[in-house]
């Protein structure tokens, strides 16, 4: 069977392109179009068959939810609750990112719970099996890494973050830079490091690139070419190791595509905001429009407990400048595994977040919403204000907690609402009619 690509090529507009150009208000010839350009990817799998959803040029960004075990904390029953709380929080997409307890049950029990698309990063369970049977990660045989990848498309996965871009000139120029201020800090990424280093040897997902698109392309699953040298600190953004593995994944980009498999690039974690516009130019420009996927990116590295906060300011302005999937992060980074509050919080914050940057990328068409929200605000109309907001729930539940003693106002200004009282001014100048 043919990927999304391969037929959007031959003009075949899919279901799944469909149901995108639907959700999105779009035409089926423009998603078909932008996915046979591969500036819109589509996660898929055959065998699972999620929702589908697009990523990419003129869609609306899209938020990823992350959530998996520990070796600290086991417990399958709290990962299938993330997933579902963050797929009623808004998620687009979901990684399951599991590192401790039986992977592969985590995994399909994770994916028969929820109709999102989840993805998954081969090397966890690579390096996890390699260190129980072997007693050593790095004796890691590539044939046991190819194999899991096969069998994790065949347990549904709809898109893969592969490591393909970190080789040995990648760590040769980060040794040349002199390290980093922050270090490393993608557990895949240090994993694969540690391998070539060990062993001597080019990563094989680098040197056997072609192999590993031909197995995702066998489900059509997306290949997310994974950031294992993202800077995990302010002063290490865009520095040259950084720098040269994006250019690498951009190249493999590109040979992906032209091999029929649709293909993500995956962008980096800590980035201060006079960076993150010209990270993504440079991506796309390099990457023929790629879709790009920023994970956060968190934009201070001082405000542990709330880089949900932090990431949501730098998602902000990634959406704005052209990221098409964000990775949320929650108050719990940098400290603990997240809980499931932890991951309702950070789901809305990605998705304000990317309404907010949304707004700004599509000036036309992504401000009515709010247009109508400043009209229920100022005729005190707080049914219609909830039916807008994008959170409803949250709203009317603080509206509820502090009962006004006039029902039109609020406890906010009361006697004094200045709403109420402009209201009665100016009632017969309304830019607009009454809601």
């Amino acid at each position: 069977m043919k990927t999304q690509l391969e037929q959007a090529r031959e003009g075949i507009i899919t279901p799944q392109m469909a149901a995108v150009a639907a959700d999105e208000g779009v035409t089926g010839a423009y998603v078909r179009e932008q996915v046979a350009r591969g500036r819109i990817v589509i996660p898929w799998n055959r065998i699972s068959k999620p929702r589908a959803v697009g990523i990419g040029a003129g869609l609306r960004t899209k938020v990823n939810a992350s959530i998996g075990t520990s070796s600290d904390i086991i417990d399958y029953g709290a990962e299938v609750r993330k997933a579902l709380a963050a797929q009623e929080s808004g998620a687009d997409t979901l990684m399951e990112l599991s590192v401790g307890g039986d992977l592969d049950r985590v995994r399909r029990e994770v994916i028969a719970a929820v109709d999102l698309p989840v993805g998954n990063v081969p090397l966890y369970q690579a390096f996890c099996e390699a260190a129980r049977r072997y007693g050593d990660p790095n004796k890691l045989d590539e044939e046991l890494l190819f194999e899991l990848i096969e069998r994790q498309c065949a347990d549904g996965m709809s898109f893969m973050a592969v490591h393909c871009g970190i080789n040995l000139y990648t760590l040769e120029r980060l040794k040349k830079q002199g390290y980093r201020y922050g270090g490393l800090v993608s557990k895949g990424g240090v994993s694969m490091a540690a391998w070539m280093l060990a062993n001597n040897r080019e990563n094989p997902l680098y040197e056997k690139f072609d192999r590993v698109v031909e197995i995702l392309k066998r489900y059509d699953t997306v290949l997310s070419l994974g950031n294992g040298l993202r800077a995990g600190a302010i002063h290490d953004s865009s520095d040259r190791a950084q720098i040269q593995e994006l250019l690498i994944n951009c190249e493999l980009a590109e040979i992906g595509r032209e091999m029929g498999c649709q293909m993500l690039v995956e962008g980096p974690g800590h980035v201060p905001l006079d960076e993150v516009e010209g990270n993504i130019k440079l991506q796309k420009r390099m990457s023929g429009g790629a879709p790009y996927y920023m994970l956060g990116p968190i934009s201070t590295d001082v405000a542990p407990g709330f880089d949900h906060i932090t990431a949501a300011i730098g998602a902000a302005q990634s959406s704005r400048y052209g990221a098409d999937l964000i990775c949320y992060i929650t108050p719990a980074e940098h400290l603990a595994l997240p809980n499931e509050e932890d991951v309702r919080v950070g789901v809305k914050a990605a998705k304000i977040a990317a309404y907010i940057g949304d707004m700004n990328k599509y000036p036309e068409k992504g401000r009515e919403r709010d247009k109508e929200m400043s009209k229920a605000r100022r005729d005190l109309n707080w049914e219609r204000q909830f039916e807008l907001a994008l959170y409803p729930e949250d709203a009317a539940a603080i509206r509820k907690s502090r009962v006004p003693e006039d029902e039109q106002t609020c406890t906010m200004c009361g006697d004094f609402c200045a709403s109420r009282g402009a209201g009665k001014l100016f009632a017969g100048y309304l830019c607009g009619d009454k809601v």
